[in-house]
């Protein structure tokens, strides 16, 4: 590191307080963010020279880990032919990339690119209400999401997002917009099987179709599993069910796989643990390892068909500057090679399910209520009493990962979500991470809440 940046930490850290606006952090005038210098795999360096494993991926995305050389490479090469081009035409990397990203949906899909995982849900609320009008149902405007999913901050999309506190002070968002509760199998009620709640919450979906009017529903939006409102996985059945629903109410079913996709959950995306086809599917944040901005909405052949009419006005109108940008797609391309050659996707499935078995003992915590996991995703939910599963006030939360950050490892927690459930601690790492790297996990998150018995 530097012996530059280590001399002028103090400088830097009064710059920072002075010139940067935090995202989603509280305003204090004592605030010392972690100002990131360098990453190399799972690891990054401060500008004290302080390494922390980064067990969240940055905010869910550098799965391919850092300082991966053949990426800056590849963004490089394409910056140098040609650095920029926009989307109202079209360029060889975008091409490439989409063919690729076909080949694994294993079906006719036509994609639109964009910028961030906000941007590609913008797109499909935008086309999917334009689809009906174009088909003549011009009535079918409204979505139905799910309470404490996320969707993104722009502001149709934080008008999908079903957290409270995310959305108060900035409402009234969007019309059109209606939310469903998701499975919660934690806290499922006693009486009913892990497969019987899951049926009755689908259930609950279709009777809001049926009294919001099934001729006013437009399409549904969902998480394969709801990340970052708290890790909540649902059961098979409730997945197929949706699908169905969706199907027999002439729903598009868009699928949110801006954090589940591209390898995180074991599989290339998290629906294909389902067996369901969605009609649109959103992605971001993992497409290039964040090493650069760039978003996708895939939409069904036959949906895009519907936009073919002479019309003014039937043609999709919508544009983004930096969408699809060359650099990003070529860098994309190499992101899904480098996925393919290490067998990431599998690597993935073998690293969660390591990271169950190490951590399993924490089940038995006193503040442990559960421990959720699909892939390299996992959720731990903190309670203040495992008998009345009450959340963990927020000090206890907290803590904890303040103490794993002194230690070395950087965790995440459901934060701003919805009110006296922000109590999932969560656990995001690249998959790249080696053996050694999952250890040190699993040690630091025992020795932490071995000393907050």
């Amino acid at each position: 590191m530097s012996d530059i940046v280590k001399e002028n930490s103090k400088s830097l850290e009064e710059k920072d307080k002075k010139n940067i606006w935090h995202h989603i952090t509280p305003y204090t005038e004592n605030h010392s963010p972690l100002i990131a210098y360098e990453g190399q795999g799972s690891w990054i360096t401060d500008h004290h020279g302080h390494k922390y494993l980064d067990g969240m991926s940055g905010l869910w995305c550098v799965n391919v880990g850092y300082g991966r050389e053949e990426l800056a490479i590849a963004a490089y090469e394409q910056l140098k032919k040609m650095a920029y081009f926009p989307m109202t035409q079209s360029h060889v990397p975008a091409i490439e990339l989409a063919e690729k990203l076909n080949k694994y949906l294993d079906d006719d899909y036509v994609f639109f690119y964009g910028n961030s995982g906000s941007d590609a849900n913008e797109v499909a609320f935008k086309l999917v209400r334009q689809y009906h009008a174009e088909k003549g149902t011009p009535s079918k405007y409204k979505f139905i999401s799910r309470y404490r999913a996320y969707h993104g901050s722009s502001m149709g999309a934080l008008s999908a997002t079903g957290q409270a506190l995310r959305k108060y002070k900035y409402e009234p968002l969007s019309s059109g917009f209606l939310h469903v509760a998701p499975p919660d199998n934690f806290r499922r009620p006693k009486e009913l099987s892990v497969e019987e709640y899951n049926l009755k919450c689908a259930e609950e979906l279709e009777q809001k179709i049926i009294w919001e009017q099934k001729e006013t529903i437009a399409g549904l939006i969902m998480e394969p599993i709801i990340t970052g409102g708290g890790m909540l996985i649902p059961h098979k059945c409730y997945v197929e069910k949706v699908y169905e629903i969706c199907q027999k109410h002439d729903v598009l079913l868009i699928m949110d796989e801006v954090i589940c996709g591209f390898g995180r959950t074991g599989k290339m995306f998290g629906f294909m643990h389902y067996g369901i086809k969605p009609d649109i599917i959103t992605m971001a944040k993992g497409i290039t390892s964040a090493y650069l901005p760039l978003s996708v909405t895939a939409v069904r052949k036959e949906i895009y068909e519907a936009f073919k009419s002479s019309n003014e006005t039937s043609h999709f109108r919508h544009i983004n500057t930096f969408g699809g940008n060359p650099a990003a797609c070529a860098l994309a391309i190499k992101n899904i090679e480098i996925m393919e050659k290490e067998n990431l996707v599998a690597r993935s499935a073998v690293l969660g399910d390591k990271l169950y078995k190490g951590l399993q003992e924490l089940e038995n915590h006193p503040h442990v209520g559960d421990i959720r996991h699909k892939g390299f995703l996992m959720g731990i939910e903190i309670v203040e009493h495992k008998e009345t599963k009450e959340p963990a006030n927020p000090t206890r939360v907290s803590k904890i990962i303040k103490e794993c950050r002194d230690l070395g490892l950087i965790i995440g927690k459901n934060g701003d979500t919805v009110a006296g459930f922000n109590n999932i601690l969560t656990i995001c790492p690249p998959l790249s991470s080696t053996d050694e790297d999952l250890n040190f996990i699993v040690n630091v998150l025992k020795k932490v809440f071995q000393a907050n018995s």
